[in-house]
């Protein structure tokens, strides 16, 4: 565990900023009346703003050169109700952006996950679960700022620095390039930085997930762990993942926090540069003391924007991993899925039939090598072999929960290929032996089988396996709410309400995948009844390391090394003498 938790299965794929960040905010295309609202209220505000170092330039140049007090008070409340107005507006902006750029996220998270339910079995393979959660929630998370801020601040500051531009422009071109004098140092300074700030911070985020998977990971397995008394390796294997997630946040801040200081530096050399050129003019009587306060209050509010902007950019490079990794996810292409013309099936009679099939997980090493079989409709066939060999591949497969590379593979004479997924899988009941419980009442835990299902269809497959019982014992029955996978529950008392949620699914095909192993001997002998009434009239695949659970199966394929070695009931196999004989007698020898 600790070994596959600190590997890095991630790779940092090179991806262009700009599609990323357009691609995130065509999501905001859908809230253009929100948008609209948005910019014009930013307008407003960004013209207000501006406005106010040309009231105080005419305050000092007029009113008070002229000592017209009674017009300098009016200014001053015209001043104060503009102000009052701005603040109004801002507050107005910034809650319908907040109220956007949450359904927004919302919008994506929604669309991650269920893109992520339709993705095969594959996917979940070779990704811890702790991983996908990271994407789910961490990097969707990560957006909020990003979405808000690109239209709250940077249309509104990108606005401003060019409307401050131009208005200093107009009022004296001279002092306008002395104020903006240091703009060149700080674009060759951020360019620099940001070149190598975004692959930090994708390392930082790949170092988050695997911390994130090694925590689920070990939280999931704590009951193995502390049995091995193996807390002090996991420890370490936390300590080490932790300090590499520490490390590679430094790398990424101490680079991303030069945006600050080089654009303070630029600052302080520009507005160094305004006020030795005003020096000059204003005793030269070209520039009024007016206009020279003014353009101090302007260079601010150039400068500040730019600060504003290079803290949103350096916000951006940040979280535009985030992005890349969803996006990563939703352009990932399920591997099984329906062809354009797939057609629904009818409902299932039951017959099976692989037609020379061949199968590998990885391409290279076969699992099944050219099976072909037949079952009649209503037929129960016990698979047995040594592990690995292919026993639950084949139950797999009939689901279609990864595809074959050779062969075809028939139910009801119809290919799987030609039938959509839905209709297959809403047809087949799937029992393994770790069957998950949710967090509900026993009630819905049973009712996932067949979500229209009435309480007293429930009850009756609760019966029919003999789990009504010990339901009944529960203080609030069908009611009792369990806690996480189950817990406070026996394994044999999990099983049989697993057993209860596929039975009221009435399923046509029925797959039992070491359904029992887990179930005490005394418990085996109740749900017994219950298997035998799941099994009949539909057609079941029972794969059962214990041999006295199959023993009425009409038929008992011996799989090892990807093939059907031997096939018969259980009393043509022993008569054979063969592997079945061999495993039957290492099991019941001390019979």
């Amino acid at each position: 565990m600790a070994v596959n938790a600190v590997r890095d299965d991630e790779t940092l794929a090179s991806v262009n900023k700009k599609k990323t960040l357009l691609r995130l905010f065509r999501y905001l295309l859908d809230y253009k009346l929100q948008i609209a609202l948005v910019l014009f209220l930013m307008l407003c505000t960004v013209a207000i703003t501006l406005a106010n170092p040309l009231i105080i330039k005419r305050a000092i140049d007029v009113h008070i050169k002229n000592r017209d007090i009674k017009s300098l008070i009016s200014l001053g409340i015209f001043a104060a109700a503009l102000n009052i107005a701005l603040v109004i507006l801002i507050q107005i902006r910034m809650y319908i952006m907040a109220r956007m750029s949450n359904q927004v996220l919302l919008t994506i998270r929604q669309e991650l996950y269920t893109h992520i339910q339709t993705l095969s079995f594959r996917f979940f393979d070779s990704r811890p679960t702790g991983k996908i959660l990271a994407r789910i929630i961490g990097d969707v998370n990560s957006l909020k700022n990003v979405l808000s801020n690109s239209v709250t601040t940077l249309i509104p500051d990108f606005i401003t620095i060019c409307a401050v531009v131009l208005i200093m422009i107009i009022l004296d071109v001279k002092l306008a390039l002395a104020a903006m004098a240091s703009l060149p140092l700080m674009i060759v300074g951020v360019t620099l930085i940001q070149n190598l700030s975004h692959v930090r911070w994708q390392i930082h985020r790949k170092k988050g997930s695997n911390l994130n998977a090694f925590i689920h990971e070990d939280m999931s397995g704590i009951r193995v762990i502390q049995s091995f008394t193996a807390e002090d390796e996991t420890a370490g294997t936390f300590d080490t993942l932790l300090e590499e997630h520490r490390k590679s946040f430094i790398d990424a801040v101490v680079l991303a926090d030069g945006f600050g200081p080089i654009v303070d530096l630029c600052w302080g050399l520009g507005t160094l540069s305004l006020y030795f050129a005003g020096v000059k003019l204003i005793g030269a009587d070209i520039v009024s003391v007016g206009t020279l306060i003014t353009f101090g209050t302007y260079i601010s509010m150039f400068w500040r924007p730019v600060m504003n902007l290079s803290n949103f950019y350096n916000q951006l490079i940040t979280n535009v991993a985030g992005a890349e990794r969803i996006f990563e996810i939703l352009d990932t292409k399920p591997d099984i899925t329906d062809a354009a013309c797939v057609r629904a099936l009818p409902e299932v009679q039951g017959a099976v039939r692989f037609d020379h099939v061949s199968f590998s997980y990885d391409e290279d090493t076969l699992v099944l090598s050219d099976v072909s079989f037949q079952v009649r409709p209503g037929e129960t066939i016990a698979l047995v072999g040594p592990t690995g060999a292919g026993k639950t591949t084949i139950v797999n497969l009939i689901s279609r929960f990864y595809d074959i590379q050779k062969g075809e593979i028939y139910i009801d004479n119809e290919n799987i290929r030609d039938i959509s997924i839905e209709s297959l899988r809403s047809q087949m009941g799937i029992m393994t032996q770790d069957n998950f419980l949710f967090s509900g009442t026993i009630k819905d835990n049973i009712r996932y089988g067949r979500l229209d299902a009435s309480d007293e269809e429930i009850i009756e497959a609760a019966k029919a396996v003999n789990a009504h019982d010990f339901i009944m014992k529960l203080e609030n029955g069908y009611d009792t709410v369990l806690k996480e996978r189950g817990a406070g529950l026996s394994i044999g008392e999990r099983q049989l309400l697993a057993f209860a949620r596929t039975m009221v699914s009435q399923p046509g095909i029925l797959i039992l995948d070491e359904a029992t192993s887990s179930i005490d001997t005394h418990t085996e002998l109740l749900v017994q009844q219950g298997i035998e009434a799941l099994l009949k009239g539909r057609t079941s695949f029972v794969i059962a390391h214990r041999l006295s659970t199959i023993q009425k199966a009409d038929r008992i394929f011996y799989i090892d090394q990807g093939k059907i070695m031997e096939e018969g009931s259980s009393k043509e196999l022993l008569e054979k003498k063969g592997l079945y004989y061999d495993l039957y007698m290492s099991q019941f020898k001390t019979i």
